[in-house]
C-alpha cells in the first residue's frame, strides 16, 4: 500500500518510494536531509494542531512541515 508521509498515523512505518514535487528548492532540501528513494521512514510524533511531524529516517530525528511530508510517498 502506498500513502503520503502526512497521511501517516503516530507509530506508522514505512519506506520512501518517491519524493513527488517539481519545486526544485523543496527536493533538493528533502534529499540533503536524507528523504530519499528506499530509506526506511517511522513517524514518531505529530504536533498538536498536525503540524509539524517528527519522523525517524536513517539513524536521526528529523521534523517537516506538513507541505513537505505531502510530496514524500512511502510504501507501507
Amino acid at each position: 500500500m502506498i500513502k503520503l508521509l502526512c497521511d501517516f498515523a503516530v507509530g506508522e512505518s514505512g519506506k520512501i518510494k518517491a519524493v513527488l514535487t517539481e519545486e526544485r528548492k523543496i527536493r533538493r532540501r528533502l534529499f540533503d536531509m536524507g528523504v530519499t528513494p528506499g530509506a526506511q521512514v517511522l513517524l514518531r510524533k505529530k504536533a498538536p494542531l498536525g503540524d509539524p511531524l517528527e519522523i525517524t529516517i536513517r539513524g536521526y530525528e528529523l521534523t517537516l512541515r506538513i507541505a513537505e511530508a505531502a510530496c514524500v510517498e512511502v510504501e507501507i
